[in-house]
């Protein structure tokens, strides 16, 4: 519980701010695209999302798994297999991601009706 009054303390008062702050930059919110289809392992993140590198992959995930979106499973096997899915609170913000990809849709459509 201390944990959970810290984060909520951090959190900005404005819950469009909130929710930027948990998915506002471009990795995360592609993290979440790709965790929406079910659990994945590391690897399969990062060429699922391209050109993020194994560091900033690496720390997204700490992250977003300390603000409770991500849940990490690490396997004791040889060799090591960590995988990771969205928690019950990550899979909430599926309208969003989806909110996303539709005006994104939409735009694009605009921009070739528009160069017609």
């Amino acid at each position: 519980m201390d944990d959970a009054k810290r984060l909520l303390d951090s959190l900005p008062a404005c819950p469009v701010e909130t929710t930027l702050t948990l998915i506002g930059n471009k990795w995360q919110a592609l993290i979440l695209r790709d965790l929406l289809s079910g659990t994945k392992r590391f690897k399969e993140l990062q060429r699922s999302i391209g050109s993020i590198s194994q560091k900033v992959l690496t720390s997204n995930l700490r992250t977003m798994e300390a603000q409770g979106l991500v849940h990490r499973q690490a396997y004791a096997e040889v060799p090591p297999r960590v995988e990771y899915s969205l928690t019950e609170l990550g899979r909430s913000l599926k309208p969003v991601i989806d909110a996303l990809w539709n005006w994104g849709e939409s735009y694009k459509a605009s921009l070739r009706a528009q160069s017609k």
